[in-house]
């Protein structure tokens, strides 16, 4: 799995990188639906709500497609193509939907899908790109991650020109994902523990911008982060281990 979302109470989607998308009831803990529109690796999905109500998915694919779901009847209400591809990770915010394609991040509208604002923070080692991201708009807050980086990037919305805040994660190879519960930042990676390469999950006061917690519960990269209404955390690892972890938030 490369994604997990919970879009409403008795629906978790999960991305694959087999381009498909596999709808899991959560009552019956059960898959019985699958969305195979895709053409490549499923890298991302987020729901949009107005008044509170899920109205639109919106899933990613490493090739630059995006597809817009009606969530009550799965039918495909819009394609998007980007102009590049590696698109790795995809946010909503104020009828934006921001796409991270490796070398920049590119903001376009979700209903006429224009180029809004491209932004192209500096890469200290070229062969670096970005990993996966997650807006803060309370904080007017940008977390980012890079390849092959174990530190946590920070940067102000307003004015991405200024040095970004670091956070530097312990014996962290590498961050896969990332994502808000609160006033906690809930950070997927890979890394070691007792010596071994493992699944490790950190837990991020976003306040005090310091590690709360790490926790080990795969034996392979943590590749997905899901919130069940902010009680609990689903964490989903890599093909070869392919397990889901349900962790209590606190």
């Amino acid at each position: 799995m490369t994604c997990m979302v919970m879009v409403e109470q008795s629906q978790v989607w999960i991305g694959s990188q087999d381009s498909i998308i596999y709808i899991i009831n959560t009552h019956s803990m059960s898959c019985n639906k699958q969305l195979n529109d895709h053409r490549s690796d499923i890298t991302d999905i987020v729901v949009e709500k107005k008044n509170g109500i899920p109205s639109e998915a919106y899933s990613s694919s490493l090739d630059g497609t995006v597809i817009a779901w009606n969530i009550n009847t799965l039918k495909v209400n819009r394609v998007f193509q980007l102009p590049c591809q590696n698109l790795t990770s995809i946010k909503l915010h104020n009828d934006q939907l921001w796409c991270c394609t490796g070398s920049c991040i590119l903001v376009m509208s979700t209903y006429e899908f224009r180029l809004q604002m491209k932004i192209d923070c500096h890469l200290k080692d070229l062969r670096s790109y970005f990993l996966c991201f997650q807006l803060f708009p309370e904080r007017n807050e940008m977390w980012a991650s890079y390849s092959g980086s174990s530190d946590l990037y920070i940067w102000n919305t307003k004015d991405f020109t200024s040095t970004p805040q670091k956070i530097h994660l312990q014996d962290c190879s590498e961050i896969t994902c990332m994502i808000q519960v609160k006033n906690q930042m809930w950070v997927g990676s890979s890394g070691t523990s007792q010596g071994k390469t493992k699944g490790k999950i950190y837990v991020v006061s976003t306040e005090k911008k310091s590690v709360e917690k790490e926790l080990v519960g795969h034996a392979d990269t943590v590749k997905a982060l899901c919130s069940a209404e902010d009680r609990y955390v689903l964490s989903g690892a890599g093909q070869e281990e392919g397990k889901i972890a349900i962790w209590k938030v606190e």
